[in-house]
């Protein structure tokens, strides 16, 4: 076609269908395409099929097998060569340097060391322009250790005579500087391994300078502090101006020498021994609080996202700094307050350094700049408060020593009474003021709806435990160590009426010290626990409060059972019935109570009140069943209630062992005298139930009643030697058969006709042997062989009419 052609012209030659025509042809086109490929798809999963149902021969050995898998990529081959040749060329020049320097005069030292790092060094210039990056860092690393290598080389020639640590300073500050020069060059630049290597050389000279100035551990300390500060510094520029490996090195060497400055001033304040050494530790504080500080600001407020990750704005990195700041702010405050002030006031120092931190709440810092402050002032705050736990521990634990002598004698005053069996704490009593500090600031500064409740809870626990414990802590008198904690469990009542949680909790944990502190004196244990029985028994008649005071109540007026008992010198079996009168009043309380969450307490306290006034009654057989049947009669009257109906079970149980034990008192033998009271009732119940159920199983209705005499009887039958018994027992087997056969019931019938063989084989038992010994010894030979013979009959019987069954069914078409 002729270059002559319009546009028109081949716009009316060329056929474009409309754009819906071609929309369907796509679509035709398409389907056919998806038809055609859903037919090759189930043809080829046939395929599959046959091929693995037809077994295939075995494959011959591929001559061109597949080649192995490489286990590491060209790369990684390639860094690992380069190290390898950069470390073993290092190596060399060191052992060139340090053994064979001696071959060589002064002139030829200097020209080989310098031609051979300024050619090393020039090296990676080529390199990068051919591309060959990752052997330029190799090389550069090799003229890195050349450099140093010079370093010391100069020291060893034209140096000889400076002092070594000078020396070493000044060197690694030359060094920072040259590689610093080096890989800032424009042609240089692209290396990533000097300006790092400069970072790391950095952190020596200021350290090495100090110890050559001999400044001693405050200079060291400030010269790891301020080369912490010069890292950081170089951290916190802009990310564009501060390659990723730079600030990497930089921050390893920040975290570094400044935690090693840290721990050396921190150690140099807590062991300065008058105020100038304590102030110059503060100073060295304070500078590093300072860099820690500054830091979160500067990770708080920073606009842009940063490459390391660090966050942004309120990040976790700027509290967790403001956390360290503010700590190294408390130590450098506390350490002074400690040697200005008098021994037992240096935790309260520290305490107060702490609650100043909240200052910050009211000044214009950033969010994440506060809340490190108020981290840390919590730190401070319970460290403090945890300081002061040996002391309150003696305090709440120490009265439980009582229980082991109760009723010493009164003891002088407080300290003594709780240090019956436990040494007091050589801890200063100021401790305490811990505790109430933290208590008041919770109470007063944590405003926030959230955390408002659970810091008023932490106060309230915090003012509870240091009253408990001043009375101990001050030495004040018995009695007043009686009085605290009484009103105290007086005010939680008086509080958890209108809120139980967590006053009810407070009322009684403060009762229990106080019910082992009484113990030391007679009248105070009687006073003690009457005063606290009333008390949880007047809150008692408020429902809210009533499943936990009313069980309380009922502890503590057991133990005032048993207390009295004591009191008035009478036997374990007379406190017995005493401490009854609590299962008593349980069962008429839990009679009354609506609510199931105050019920099931109340009864769980009766019930083992119960149990102790068994226990008490164990001595005394006719005092423990007289118990035992009064525990009964109390059973028997809660199984009344309609929700309680199984409770009568534990009431006939409780009646069977009163009137056992009452038979041991009075040493009857018959076994027959245990087993009726038993067999009798229960076979009663078994009759009642049959009749409101006639489709009740003999076994269940009848069996326990029956077994628990037959049985018995029969094996004192068979150790009895006189006629009386078994006879009596085969008149009450037969009748028991008899009754079993005539209503067509299993269980007697059973039960009664094997006791009655049972018994008259034991009657029967001296005719037998009798018998056996009549007999000639070759009978039980005979009588053994013909049995044999019966059997073996039998079997060729069986077998033979088998086969006839076999030939008949064979025979049939």
């Amino acid at each position: 076609m002729s270059w002559g052609v319009t546009g028109t012209t081949l716009r009316g030659m060329t056929h474009v269908p409309p754009p819906a025509e071609e929309l369907r042809l796509l679509d035709a086109e398409l389907w056919q395409l998806d038809n055609r490929r859903a037919q090759l798809l189930a043809r080829r999963a046939w395929l599959v099929a046959a091929l693995q149902a037809v077994p295939q021969p075995p494959r011959a050995p591929v001559p061109h097998a597949m080649a192995a898998r490489p286990e590491t990529d060209a790369p990684r081959v390639q860094n690992v060569l380069l190290l390898l040749g950069g470390v073993l060329l290092t190596v060399a020049a060191m052992v060139f340097t340090l053994v064979s320097w001696g071959h060589l005069g002064i002139a030829g030292r200097a020209a080989v060391l310098g031609v051979l790092t300024l050619a090393v060094l020039a090296a990676p210039v080529p390199l990068l322009r051919r591309g060959l990056r990752s052997t330029a860092e190799s090389v550069a690393g090799l003229g890195l250790a050349l450099t140093a290598l010079d370093a010391y080389a100069l020291h060893e020639t034209v140096f000889a005579g400076a002092d070594g640590t000078a020396y070493a300073a000044a060197a690694t500050a030359t060094l920072a500087v040259l590689w610093g020069a080096y890989g800032l060059l424009p042609r240089t630049a692209a290396l990533r391994l000097p300006v790092p290597a400069a970072v790391a050389a950095a952190q020596l000279p200021l350290l090495l300078w100090a110890l050559a100035a001999e400044t001693g551990p405050y200079g060291c300390a400030a010269a790891l502090l301020v080369t912490a500060g010069l890292d950081t510094a170089a951290v916190l520029r802009p990310t564009s101006s501060s390659p990723r490996p730079v600030r990497l090195t930089a921050v390893v060497g920040a975290y570094g020498t400044g935690g090693w400055g840290i721990l050396t001033a921190g150690l140099l304040s807590l062991t300065a021994a008058g105020p100038s050494a304590a102030a110059r530790a503060a100073a060295l504080l304070l500078l590093a609080a300072g860099i820690a500080v500054g830091t979160s600001w500067r990770l708080a407020t920073r606009g842009g996202a940063d490459t390391e990750g660090e966050g942004v704005g309120d990040s976790a990195g700027a509290v967790g700094h403001a956390l360290a700041g503010a700590l190294l702010l408390v130590s450098a405050g506390g350490g002074v307050l400690r040697v200005l002030l008098p021994g037992e006031w240096a935790v309260p120092g520290y305490l107060a350094c702490g609650v100043a931190l909240l200052a910050v709440l009211r000044g214009p810092l950033p969010t994440a700049v506060r809340r490190g402050c108020v981290w840390a002032s919590g730190v401070v705050q319970a460290v403090a408060a945890f300081c002061a736990l040996p002391l309150v521990g003696v305090a709440l634990l120490g009265p439980l020593g009582w229980a082991r002598e109760p009723w010493a004698g009164v003891p002088s005053d407080a300290r003594a009474a709780v240090t019956v069996h436990t040494p007091w704490p050589a801890f200063p009593t100021h401790m305490l003021l811990a505790p109430a500090v933290v208590a008041v600031v919770l109470a007063l500064l944590v405003r926030d709806t959230t955390w408002r409740p659970r810091a008023l809870t932490g106060a309230t626990v915090l003012a509870w435990a240091t009253v408990m414990t001043v009375p101990s802590a001050f030495e004040l008198p018995y009695p007043v160590a009686l009085s605290v904690p009484g009103l105290l469990t007086a005010a939680a009542l008086a509080a958890a009426a209108a809120r139980p949680h967590p006053w009810i909790a407070f009322a009684v944990g403060t009762s229990v010290p106080l019910v082992f502190l009484a113990l030391a004196s007679q009248a105070a244990t009687l006073a003690v626990l009457s005063a606290l029985t009333a008390l949880f028994a007047t809150a008692s008649l408020r429902p809210r409060l009533t499943p936990v005071t009313a069980p309380a109540a009922l502890v503590l007026a057991t133990a005032l059972a048993c207390a009295t008992g004591a009191a008035a010198d009478w036997a374990p079996q007379h406190t017995a019935l005493l401490v009854l009168a609590v299962p008593t009043a349980a069962a008429l309380l839990a009679a009354r109570l609506g609510d199931r969450r105050a019920t099931v307490p109340v009864e769980a306290s009766g019930i083992a009140a119960a149990l102790l006034a068994i226990g008490l009654a164990v001595p005394d057989r006719p005092m423990l069943a007289l118990v035992l049947a009064l525990c009964g009669v109390l059973a028997a009257g809660t199984a009344v209630r309609p929700d309680r109906r199984p409770v009568g079970y534990a009431a006939a149980a409780l009646f069977v062992l009163a009137a056992w034990v009452r038979l041991a008192a009075w040493d009857v033998g018959t076994v027959e005298a245990y087993t009726l009271p038993v067999t009798v009732p229960a076979l009663v119940v078994g009759v009642m139930r049959r009749r409101r159920d006639p489709r009740a199983s003999s076994w269940t209705a009848y069996g326990p009643g029956l077994a628990t005499t037959l049985l018995p009887s029969l094996a004192a039958a068979w150790a009895d030697p006189h006629w009386v018994r078994p006879l009596l027992l085969a008149a009450a087997a037969l009748l028991t058969t008899l009754l079993g056969a005539r209503h067509r019931l299993q269980a007697p019938l059973v039960l009664g006709g094997s006791v009655l063989v049972l018994d008259a084989l034991h009657e029967l038992a001296p005719y037998l042997v009798q018998l056996t010994g009549a007999l000639p010894r070759w009978a039980p030979f005979a009588l053994a062989g013909l049995l044999l013979l019966t059997l073996g009959a039998t079997y060729e019987r069986r077998l033979s009419q088998a086969r006839q069954l076999r030939d008949f069914l064979g025979g049939m078409h």
